[in-house]
């Protein structure tokens, strides 16, 4: 994905990833807890690829994450 949002996608990723991680579930388990694919968790969280995500799809991630969603977002 080129944008000019790029950064923004992947520290978005990297945010995804540091909070699963801290729930400690796997990228497996927090996709099938969001009925999404291990590829995309995969694609998201990847610091090298920009890969946005619904605002359904982010509060889903939120509410297993059990965090707000703006947390996601914040800089």
């Amino acid at each position: 994905m080129d944008t000019k949002y790029k950064e923004n996608y992947i520290r978005l990723g990297l945010k995804i990833a540091y909070y699963r991680k801290l729930r400690g579930m796997t990228q497996e388990q927090f996709a099938e807890a969001i009925r999404k694919s291990w590829s995309f968790i995969a694609l998201v969280e990847s610091p090298s690829k920009a890969a946005g995500v619904s605002l359904e799809t982010l509060f889903k991630m939120a509410d297993i994450l059990e965090i707000e969603p703006y947390e996601l977002l914040q800089k």
